[in-house]
C-alpha cells in the first residue's frame, strides 16, 4: 500500500515562501515520477509541477514557472516543492501524487495513481 503524506502548508503573506514536503512509503519510490497538484475552492484540481524518477527532468505549470522549484531526495523517499514569491491566487490545497514508473512527469491527473491527503496553503494579500 503506497502512502503519501504532505506537510509544510500554512498561512503566508504575498511575496513570501513556503516549502512543501511529501513523504512516501515503499521501497520503489525512486523508480516513479512524482507530481504536485493543487485545488482551490470551486475549481478543478490542476497540475503544478512534476519530476521524473531520477530527478533529471522537471515540468511546471506556466502559472508557477520561475517561482516554484520541485526536487526529490530518493534516499529519503521524499519530494519537495519550494514556493517563492507566493501570490494570493496560489491559495489552494496542495497534493502530491505518484506518477508512472520510469516515466517523465505528466500534467494529466490520470497519469497519477496514488495521492496524498493534501496540505492547505493560504496566501494573504
Amino acid at each position: 500500500q503506497v502512502q503519501l503524506r504532505e506537510s509544510g502548508g500554512g498561512l503566508v503573506q504575498a511575496g513570501g515562501s513556503l516549502r512543501l514536503s511529501c513523504a512516501a512509503s515503499g521501497r520503489t519510490f525512486s523508480t516513479y515520477a512524482m507530481g504536485w497538484f493543487r485545488q482551490a475552492p470551486g475549481k478543478e484540481r490542476e497540475f503544478v509541477s512534476g519530476i521524473s524518477w531520477s530527478g533529471a527532468r522537471t515540468k511546471y505549470a506556466d502559472s508557477v514557472k520561475g517561482r516554484f522549484t520541485i526536487s526529490r531526495d530518493n534516499s529519503k523517499n521524499a519530494v519537495y516543492l519550494q514556493m517563492d514569491s507566493l501570490k494570493p491566487e496560489d491559495t489552494a490545497v496542495y497534493y502530491c501524487a505518484r506518477g508512472g514508473r520510469f516515466l517523465d512527469p505528466t500534467h494529466e491527473t490520470g497519469g497519477y495513481e496514488h495521492w496524498g491527503q493534501g496540505t492547505q496553503v493560504t496566501v494573504s494579500s
